[in-house]
Order: C-alpha cells, then structure tokens, then sequence
C-alpha cells in the first residue's frame, strides 16, 4: 500500500506496479496542476508513446456513456487493457466532477483491466486542455494500450478536448440531423467516425441520408478520410464490434498516410504554445502589481500617459 503523501516519483513507480490508488493520486495531482504535475509529466513522456487515444463526443442524452459501457465489454472479451477519461461538468458545490458517467460504467468497476476515471473541466479551458493529455500520457506509460476520452456535450470545452484524440467518434440520435447545429459544434470538423446510436429507433435511414449530404459538401479532397457511419444500440451492444471496426480501420488509413504522426505533432506543438502562454501569463500578473503598477495605472486613468506607452515601460525589465 502506498504510503500517504508519498512523492511522485514513488507513486508513479507503484502505478507501474499496478497500484490503482496510485494511480488515482497521480490523476489528481495532474488535475492540480502544480508543480508535482510537472514532475509526473517527465516522468510519464519518455514511456507514453505506445498507446492510442480515442475520443468520445456527442449531445447530452445520446447515450454516450452506455454505449461505452458496451464498447469495455467487446474490448475487454478481446483481451485489452484500457482506460476511460470521462470529461464532466463541475459540480456547482464541490467543484469536481460529477460521478455519473462512473455510476453508469459499475459493472466494469472491479474489473483491473479497466480504469475509470472523471475529470471536472471546471469551467476553465486552458487547465482541461493542458491536464487531459497529461492524464493520458500517465495512462499510456503504466500499460494501458487504449485510453477513450469520454465528453458530455458538445461545446467549446468538449469538441476541443474530444478533438485532440487520435481518432474522434462522434454520437449522435436518430432524427438529429440539423447540419446548422452540427458545423456550429465543430462536430464535422472533428469527426473521424459517426455512429448513430439508439439505432433501434426510427429515423436512423433519415439521419444516416443527413450525414452524409453533410459530408458531401464539406468538400473533402478524393484522398481523404471519409468518416464512416455507424449504427449502434449501446443497452444491447448491437453494432459495438462494427465501431471497433471503424476505428481501427481509421487507425490503419491514419498511420500509414502520415496523418497520425502529423496529428500528434500538431498537438505537441500546440500543448507546448499553451504551456509557454498559461507561463507568461502567470508572469504578466506578477508584473502588474506593486507600487510601480499602481503608479502607472494612475497615469493612464489620468490621460497622463497612454497605455502602450504604461505597458512598455512595466516591460522595460523583462525586455531588457
């Protein structure tokens, strides 16, 4: 048993054992974002590039989590070991997640070839966006070969998070099918793989007709990826195994086109760009204070100085 207060680096070692516990302490220190976060990180960057990372989006109420819920079944049956990372809502008391994608997913809960876990986005963008591919790259280095980021709706938080993956799934219902709302959500965009869950529900000929003039005018170049669309009852697990299919279907087409590698880059390079930002801006807030602060700030209420001039002479120190 892990000891309490261990350090990173000890729990990190007992997560590699197969010390869940441990595993969960690293999670919550990566939501923390301190500087035990940092640690972590280096730790788990050098032993992550193994794994494969699917993200899970669509509408509230599309059944999202019991078609997961399935989807661990037809996984487990082949014998992987994965991860769930489900992205949920801040609790307006407590600030944290809330559990009901956890309560949904019970039946995998004792199982130790699935891990589940919700991180609260918290209403800030740009600690989710930084924290879940810290959170996955932990999952990755202590062995689980797939991690499927799991979000609850469909806005700026959620398409971006559920964006970042290597291949994206999107959910959507039968008879949903307003193509105004789904270019506004960034779904087309994003979207490697559609399925249409609750298919055991009229409409699913309409909504599959609907998708695919969708992507008839999205101009996709002759070479490209065409998502496919997949029908799924997730209660039952109907068209689970033909999702997984997709998917990897999708995985072949993406590492051999290159298009795997360039994604991963991408996101690299712009994890790095926020990182470099979310410093900097910390740093501007310890500028702007104190007595200088106050001073020039004063000036520019005054119309004794203009701003830029204010700001360039806050920066003079750092520019110099």
């Amino acid at each position: 048993m892990i000891r309490r207060g261990a350090p990173p680096e000890e729990l990190f070692e007992a997560a590699l054992a197969g010390d869940r516990a441990a595993l969960a302490r690293l999670l919550s220190l990566i939501e923390r974002g301190d500087d035990a976060a940092r640690t972590i990180g280096r730790l788990a960057h050098p032993r992550s590039a193994g794994g494969y990372t699917i993200g899970l989006t669509g509408a509230p109420g599309a059944g999202k989590s019991t078609l997961t819920s399935a989807w661990i079944g037809h996984l487990r049956s082949l014998e992987m070991e994965l991860a769930v990372l489900a992205i949920d809502p801040s609790s307006p008391f407590t600030g944290g997640a809330i559990l009901g994608d956890r309560v949904r997913m019970q039946d995998h809960a004792t199982d130790p070839g699935v891990f589940i876990r919700s991180m609260a986005t918290r209403g800030h963008l740009g600690g989710l966006s930084l924290a879940t591919p810290e959170a996955v790259r932990v999952l990755h280095a202590i062995g689980r070969q797939l991690v499927l980021v799991e979000t609850v709706g469909v806005g700026q938080v959620e398409v971006e998070v559920a964006g970042k993956a290597d291949t994206t799934v999107v959910v959507v219902n039968p008879g949903w099918g307003d193509s105004v709302q789904a270019n506004k959500a960034g779904l087309m965009e994003i979207a490697d793989v559609f399925v249409i869950n609750k298919a055991d529900r009229d409409g699913v000929a309409e909504t599959t007709r609907d998708l695919m003039q969708m992507l008839d005018l999205s101009d996709l170049p002759h070479d490209a990826w065409r998502p496919p669309v997949v029908p799924t009852v997730g209660s039952t697990g109907e068209g689970v195994p033909d999702l997984w299919a997709a998917v990897q279907e999708h995985r072949q087409y993406a590492e051999s086109s290159g298009l795997l590698h360039e994604r991963r880059t991408f996101r690299l390079r712009e994890e790095l760009r926020e990182i470099i930002a979310q410093r900097l801006g910390r740093r501007a807030r310890k500028i702007c204070s104190g007595d200088r602060w106050d001073e020039l700030t004063d000036g520019v209420v005054a119309r004794e100085v203009d701003p830029w001039t204010a700001a360039d002479e806050m920066l003079a120190p750092v520019d110099a």
